[in-house]
């Protein structure tokens, strides 16, 4: 039941995503992004993406860090407003794959796959990816306290996902391993913290990490794909990403939990190359050590 508060949240999110829609795509993630560089740094999670660059890049001056930190801002205020066109991404042809990252060449006939992300470059994009290359694939969210907002958010992102899109909770694993093993494929964000995963090297550090992906391909038997959406500018447009694919590979011994913790790991370091490829394209902010 959506409350007063709710609708009045509702409206100025509406009133938002209305004012970001009406202007261009390129202008609209300009703004947002130079807004986000601006007022960002006086938050308090500021200091604790730099805390975090510095156990990345312990080599880097404090200089070289900050850098990183506004330029992750900025990103991050792009991916805000480009989640309001995300019709008009897909429309105008502005994802494609890395040379080697073809579907045809790294994905399966069947389409039949887990794909794992981390919250780098424009992440909300791998869906449009995952239609490019033509798997029927269901994303899982985590609920909006504003059911409202909920709704509408989901309404944008709802037609990238052909497989569906679920609620996060106890019953979304069944979904997912009942629609991969009947043809479809799943994608989910594999990069935050997870006190009830196996801790994996990650920077240098134990990083408590996710392993669903990993169990569910293993389970399955189907592959574990990593997926990193970077911002690419090209032609004096900033709005374009290139999309690689890895391959992660999960072994079956008779020793599960092995296999699975050695798949998680391989997938963090394929994050991390991303990562270190281009630093202020990840959410640097969001605790992952510890």
């Amino acid at each position: 039941m959506a409350s007063f508060r709710h609708w009045i949240e509702y409206i100025a999110f509406r009133a938002t995503a209305a004012l970001i829609r009406a202007l261009p795509l390129e202008t609209a993630s300009r703004l947002s992004g130079a807004g986000w560089r601006r007022v960002a740094p006086w938050l308090s999670r500021h200091r604790r993406a730099l805390d975090h660059i510095a156990i990345a890049f312990p080599e880097k001056k404090f200089e070289e860090h900050e850098q990183i930190a506004l330029g992750m801002w900025e990103n991050l205020g792009r991916v805000f407003a480009e989640s309001f066109h995300l019709d008009t991404i897909a429309k105008a042809g502005r994802v494609s794959f890395a040379a080697g990252s073809e579907p045809e060449n790294v994905l399966p006939p069947d389409r039949r796959f887990i794909a794992v992300a981390p919250h780098f470059g424009n992440w909300e994009a791998a869906a449009i990816a995952l239609s490019l290359a033509g798997a029927r694939a269901a994303g899982v969210y985590q609920r909006v306290k504003n059911p409202l907002v909920e709704n509408y958010v989901r309404s944008l992102r709802e037609p990238f996902y052909p497989g569906g899109l679920m609620r996060k909770n106890s019953g979304a694993a069944r979904q997912v391993l009942a629609l991969v093993r009947n043809g479809g494929s799943f994608a989910t964000m594999g990069d935050l913290r997870d006190i009830s995963g196996v801790a994996v090297p990650f920077f240098g550090r134990p990083a408590p990490s996710v392993t669903f992906p990993a169990l569910a391909a293993r389970t399955l038997g189907v592959p574990l794909v990593a997926g990193g959406v970077a911002r690419v500018p090209s032609g004096g447009q900033n709005v374009r990403f290139e999309v690689a694919l890895r391959v992660i590979p999960v072994a079956r011994t008779e020793d599960r939990d092995a296999d699975v913790a050695a798949a998680t790991a391989a997938l963090n370091a394929v994050f991390e190359e991303f990562i270190r490829e281009r630093p202020e394209q990840w959410m640097w902010a969001h605790r992952r050590w510890g």
